[in-house]
């Protein structure tokens, strides 16, 4: 694996950890006890973590017919929600809880930190959080996935209307009530981007679907808005090719460190007419991984 894919998975565990997600934490750690050349040490860890939270968080249902293993998946999954917004949403919220919060979403130099207060923002019943949350948007300089989060929680709130704000260099509208909560909101051609890309990479590698989820993911919290995710929501063959295209290439770069440009345009059709395309789209995701690369919880500016 890629020293930095590694160190952004070991950050991802984290803070699943950290936001008592036990069920995707395990999963994390399934997947990653499948990859190949790490340090031994880091499958001893990752197998103690998992044996661990095996015996104090059980999954129901291993030995019972598909059904019931789904219902039993789903109940679990209920739990671990009902869990976390206990914890996000404490009954005392009182004023010095309230300017925390905010203090933390607003000032705070850990990107994961504000991520989480903004995730609180969320629950918090007082009145003019929306307002302030936008306004904060709209005067400071925000990390590109810490925007999407406020955005995200804005919906949340149940606020709508039109934001501007400057992405990725650019001036972008945003209708509040359109942004996606999960990728199932997303509109169907960025999610057929996604599952274009996770069959032919499971063919080089059966873990790589994983990796591809978590990249695309993560692109379009930085995308969201601009003018490439624009493009891609353009509903035609050659589109979702050339950006399928383009994240497996950049989903080779991160995990191996290296790719072969000619072995992917073939695997895709990416023929002379749709070249400057899909380079455009490369230059869109790499973008986005370079600014990953620069760390995620680097102090902002």
């Amino acid at each position: 694996m890629f020293p930095s894919m590694l160190d952004h998975y070991q950050i991802q565990l984290t803070r699943m950890l950290e936001s008592e997600q036990y069920g995707e934490a395990k999963e994390l750690l399934r997947f990653l006890l499948q990859c190949q050349g790490e340090d031994a040490r880091h499958y001893e860890e990752w197998d103690s973590l998992l044996t661990w939270l095996d015996m104090a968080f059980p999954e129901d249902g291993q030995g019972e017919e598909e059904m019931g293993f789904r219902s039993a998946e789903r109940e679990n999954d209920e739990d671990e929600a009902s869990l976390r917004e206990q914890i996000l949403n404490p009954p005392d919220q009182d004023d010095a809880y309230v300017n925390q919060v905010l203090y933390i979403m607003q000032h705070h130099p850990m990107i994961d930190q504000q991520i989480l207060a903004l995730e609180r923002a969320a629950y918090i019943q007082a009145a003019g959080i929306g307002d302030a949350i936008k306004n904060w948007l709209l005067t400071a300089q925000v990390h590109p996935v810490v925007q999407f989060k406020a955005l995200q929680c804005l919906r949340k709130r149940g606020v709508s209307g039109i934001l501007a704000l400057e992405r990725l260099g650019e001036t972008v509208e945003l209708e509040l009530s359109d942004t996606p909560l999960s990728m199932d909101d997303f509109p169907p051609p960025v999610n057929r981007i996604l599952e274009r890309t996770e069959k032919a990479a499971e063919v080089d590698d059966p873990t790589l679907p994983h990796f591809v989820r978590e990249l695309w993911k993560e692109s379009l919290q930085f995308l969201y808005g601009t003018a490439a995710y624009q493009w891609m929501l353009r509903d035609d063959e050659g589109t979702v090719d050339c950006f399928a295209a383009a994240l497996h290439l950049t989903l080779l770069l991160t995990v191996y460190g290296s790719a072969n440009d000619d072995d992917v345009r073939d695997t895709y059709g990416i023929s002379e007419a749709l070249r400057f395309r899909y380079e455009q789209a490369c230059r869109a995701l790499r973008q986005v991984s370079v600014l990953q690369q620069s760390g995620d919880d680097e102090p902002q500016s």
